[in-house]
């Protein structure tokens, strides 16, 4: 048989509303991480190199565009939409104040 808990019992979910808030604030810096992250690994592929890996994504390929460090770019780059935002809501908030 199974068991019914209470909304807030240890190991139960919680729907409240400061709980739904925490989610949101957690979501809300962890999509800011994606861009930094890959920017980082692009500037480390482009450094130390992308080793053997990268030889094999760009095998056959005469273009400068293939490889590691490109596709690091370039996702960065898609990812860099909740920086935008952030950075218009600040200078919005600058401008009214």
């Amino acid at each position: 048989m199974t068991e019914a808990y209470p909304a807030n019992a240890t190991g139960g979910a919680s729907c409240d509303g400061e709980g739904a808030a925490a989610a949101l604030g957690i979501a809300k810096w962890l999509c800011l991480a994606a861009t930094p992250t890959f920017a980082i690994m692009a500037l480390m592929t482009g450094v130390l190199g992308g080793g053997p890996m990268d030889m094999v994504c760009s095998a056959g390929h005469g273009s400068p565009l293939t490889g590691m460090g490109p596709m690091y770019m370039l996702m960065s780059a898609f990812h860099s939409a909740p920086w935008l935002k952030l950075i218009l809501s600040r200078r919005s908030d600058a401008q009214r104040s």
